[in-house]
C-alpha cells in the first residue's frame, strides 16, 4: 500500500514537499515514480529515481525545480517541488515499478502499484 500527503495550497513561487509512504512493500527494491494529473488532462509523467538509486529522471517541464529522492531507512519516496507554478495544480500520485526500464519509464502501465494521490493546488 501506497500512502501520498504533502499535497495543499500554495502561492506561486512557493515550495511543497510530497511524501509516499509504503507498507507491505520495500520501497528500494522497485523503481519510484511521481505522476499528476490535472482536471481534464491525461495522467503525467513528472519525476522517476530507478531502483538502483542513481538514476533520475524529470519531466522538462519540472526539470530544476523538483527533485526526487528516497529514504530506505523509512520506505518512503519525497517529491520536493520549489518555484511552484499554477500549471502545477494537480493531483499527485507515487506509484511502484518491479520492471520499468528506461523506454516505459514514463508510461502509467509499467507501474505495478499507485497511491491514492494527493492535491496540489498552485495559486497565481
Amino acid at each position: 500500500q501506497l500512502q501520498a500527503s504533502g499535497g495543499g495550497l500554495v502561492q506561486a513561487g512557493g515550495s511543497l514537499r510530497l511524501s509516499c509512504a509504503a507498507s507491505g512493500r520495500t520501497a528500494s527494491t522497485y523503481t519510484v515514480v511521481w505522476f499528476r494529473q490535472a482536471p481534464g488532462k491525461e495522467r503525467e509523467f513528472v519525476a522517476a529515481l530507478f531502483r538502483s538509486g542513481s538514476s533520475t529522471y524529470y519531466a522538462d517541464s519540472v526539470k530544476g525545480r523538483f527533485t526526487i529522492s528516497r529514504d530506505n531507512t523509512k520506505n518512503t519516496v519525497a517529491l520536493q517541488m520549489n518555484s511552484l507554478k499554477p500549471e502545477d495544480t494537480a493531483v499527485y500520485y507515487c506509484a511502484l515499478g518491479a520492471r520499468v526500464i528506461q523506454s516505459t519509464i514514463k508510461q502509467p502501465v509499467a507501474y505495478d502499484y499507485w497511491g491514492q494521490g494527493t492535491l496540489v493546488t498552485v495559486s497565481s
